[in-house]
C-alpha cells in the first residue's frame, strides 16, 4: 500500500471512530460520595420549600381517583409553550392525603433558580397502592409491572393538556426515583411516542416494549451499592437497549438504594437535561 492509500485508510479509520463515539450510547461512572451532612442538608433545602403552589386537583374516572398535584410555570404566558414533566413518587409515600407525593424530584421544581429558569407544568399524581409491582422474568431478572392504575394516567395528562393548551406536547418528560421510576418506565413502555424523554433513578426495569424505545432519551441512573432494587436490573436494560444511541446509563459506584438521589437535589443537572429533549 502506497503512503497515500495508507494516509486515506488511516483518516476513514479516524472518522469512523469519531462518528461511533459521538453516537455510540454513553456510559458513565461517578465516585461521588454522600456523607450524613449532606445527606440532611441537601434533603432539608427541599423540605423547607413551600408546597402551597402545586395547586391540589383530583382526576376521577367511575371508582379510580387519583389525587394529584399542578405546579404551572412562573410566568405562564399563554402564548408560549412550556414543557410538562410528571414525577413519580416511591412506595413509601402511598397514601391519598395529596402531599405526600411532593418528594424530592416534585420540589426540585421550586427552587428558585429552577422556577426560573426551567419553567414548565409538573404533575405529581400519587397513588393509593403500589404503582408498580415486581416479579422475575424468565432469566431471572426482576422487573416491573404496572398498576391498572397506570394506564389511567394517559387520561389525566389528556385532561390537563385540555385544560392547559399552551403545554408543549413535544416536551412531554417522565422522572421519578424507585417505584416511581419504574412506573415511569412502565408508562414509557405503555405510549413511548407521548414521551420526549425518561430519567428513572434506581428502578426496577420493564423490558415490556424494548422495541418501540429503543430509538428514546433515556437517562438511566443507578447505586452500585442498591440493595433494594437490583442495580443488575438496570444494566439489563442498558445492555438490551445496546442499538440505542439516546441512551445514557449513570452508575454512582458508592451509592445506595437511600442516598442515590442526593446529588441531583441541589443542582440543575436533571432540569438542563430534560428541556433538551425535544419529540
Amino acid at each position: 500500500m502506497n503512503n497515500r492509500n495508507l494516509s486515506q485508510t488511516l483518516i476513514i479509520s479516524f472518522l469512523i471512530l469519531c462518528g461511533n463515539l459521538t453516537f455510540a450510547q454513553k456510559k458513565e461512572f461517578r465516585d461521588t460520595k454522600v456523607d450524613s451532612l449532606t445527606f440532611i442538608n441537601n434533603r432539608k433545602q427541599l423540605n423547607d420549600l413551600n408546597t402551597a403552589i402545586f395547586y391540589k386537583k383530583i382526576f376521577a374516572k367511575d371508582s379510580l381517583v387519583i389525587p394529584y398535584r399542578l405546579l404551572t410555570p412562573k410566568n405562564n404566558n399563554q402564548k408560549q409553550k412550556f414543557p410538562l414533566v410528571i414525577t413519580f413518587h416511591n412506595s413509601t409515600r402511598i397514601g391519598n392525603d395529596n402531599q405526600n407525593q411532593l418528594e424530592p424530584f416534585a420540589r426540585i421544581w421550586l427552587r428558585d433558580e429552577i422556577y426560573s429558569k426551567y419553567q414548565c407544568y409538573v404533575i405529581a399524581p400519587q397513588f393509593s397502592k403500589r404503582s408498580s409491582n415486581y416479579i422475575n422474568n424468565v432469566d431471572n431478572v426482576q422487573t416491573s409491572k404496572p398498576s391498572n392504575d397506570v394506564f389511567e394516567l394517559l387520561e389525566l395528562i389528556k385532561n390537563v393538556e385540555k385544560d392547559y393548551p399552551n403545554i408543549d406536547k413535544n416536551r412531554i418528560y417522565l422522572l421519578g426515583y424507585s417505584m416511581g421510576a419504574s412506573t415511569a418506565q412502565n408508562l414509557f413502555n405503555i405510549k413511548p411516542n407521548k414521551f420526549a424523554a425518561l430519567v428513572s433513578v434506581a428502578a426496577v426495569p420493564d423490558f415490556s416494549n424494548l422495541k418501540k424505545i429503543k430509538n428514546e432519551n433515556i437517562w438511566l441512573i443507578h447505586g452500585e451499592q442498591d440493595n433494594e432494587n437490583p442495580y443488575a436490573g438496570s444494566v439489563e436494560l442498558y445492555n438490551k437497549l445496546s442499538s440505542n444511541t439516546n441512551l445514557t446509563f449513570t452508575t454512582f459506584t458508592n451509592l445506595n438504594h437511600n442516598n442515590i438521589v442526593i446529588p441531583f437535589l441541589i443542582t440543575e443537572e436533571i432540569p438542563k437535561w430534560l428541556f433538551e429533549k425535544h419529540k
